[in-house]
């Protein structure tokens, strides 16, 4: 039986994760965060970790013995580790030593998910080949765990991806396409960039990669993202198409504008050739995410 230890399981991709393994047979979830669960899962071992604490781990995890761990905890907020850079070391990566010093351990696949803003966005979109080169501190973060599997002896794969959006239940944070719904709802002019570009990812997309990669115990890096490379803006439009909003209270802008701590890469975005032809990894287009996201929303109001 495979063991699924799965880090931030109360984030948006920790929960698909959790929804999408727990439901495979010959399969337990091992799911950890902080503080208590925040979404009602069947047949889940849920624990409560600080994942920096090393005896912590060690103490939590050795027992239950995972064969596979995915590690998708982190801090993500740009601007909060550019001024925090203590904070986000040791979440980012200590933590992940910690983690990766289990796997060794144990002798687990190893599964870590990491961004486009390991790369400087001066050539995008990247391919998996592209050396990477952070320009903000969580950026730089994320690429140190990078370089930290790949001395290691373990079986692992780096899962990269690029703007996450999606619905999940009681998140501490919002994404790009919900921030957009919820303003143009409530009638609010926002400012949108346009000078900066991606490829969105669908969460659901992401955490279907996720599961390829480690049901053919994949090794490697592997981008994971949207085919479509966009801007914000473009992005705002087509959320507002999608919902029926008022397009007109968004407004094109450019990254100066905005006092940001944390420097944003310009154009990143992926190319998933090497996914689809080695994963069979298909991801949805913008509109068909959005109508998904769309049902989503209409079914949690029915419940």
């Amino acid at each position: 039986m495979n063991k699924i230890l799965i880090t931030g399981a109360n984030g948006l991709l920790g929960q698909k994760l959790v929804l999408l393994f727990s439901t495979m047979e010959n399969t337990a979830v091992i799911a950890s965060g902080k503080g208590p669960l925040r979404i009602n899962f069947q047949n889940v071992t849920y624990l409560d970790v600080d994942l920096a604490n090393r005896n912590e781990v060690f103490a939590a995890f050795i027992k239950v013995a995972p064969t596979h761990i995915i590690h998708a905890a982190a801090v993500t907020q740009v601007d909060l580790c550019e001024h925090d850079n203590e904070m986000c070391w040791r979440n980012n990566v200590i933590a992940s030593e910690n983690l990766i010093e289990l796997a060794e351990e144990l002798d687990a696949y190893f599964q870590y998910i990491s961004t486009d803003f390991v790369f400087d966005g001066t050539d995008g979109p990247y391919k998996e080949t592209d050396q990477p080169h952070p320009i903000n501190f969580y950026g730089k973060s994320k690429h140190v765990v990078e370089q930290l599997l790949m001395k290691c002896q373990l079986d692992y794969a780096i899962v990269r991806t690029v703007l996450v959006y999606g619905v999940g239940q009681n998140l501490s944070r919002s994404n790009l396409v919900l921030w957009v719904k919820n303003k143009l709802e409530n009638q609010e002019p926002i400012r949108v960039v346009n000078d900066q570009w991606r490829s969105p990812t669908l969460v659901e997309d992401l955490a279907k990669g996720c599961k390829l990669i480690l049901e053919k115990n994949a090794t490697g890096i592997f981008h994971i993202s949207g085919k479509e490379y966009l801007t914000p803006y473009d992005i705002a439009l087509q959320t507002a198409k999608i919902f029926g909003l008022d397009a007109d209270l968004i407004s094109p802008t450019d990254a100066s504008t905005f006092k940001e701590i944390g420097t944003r890469p310009l154009k990143t975005g992926f190319d998933i050739s090497k996914s689809i032809k080695e994963l069979g990894f298909e991801p949805v287009s913008l509109q068909a995410g959005l109508m998904f996201i769309k049902d989503q929303l209409l079914s949690l109001r029915s419940e």
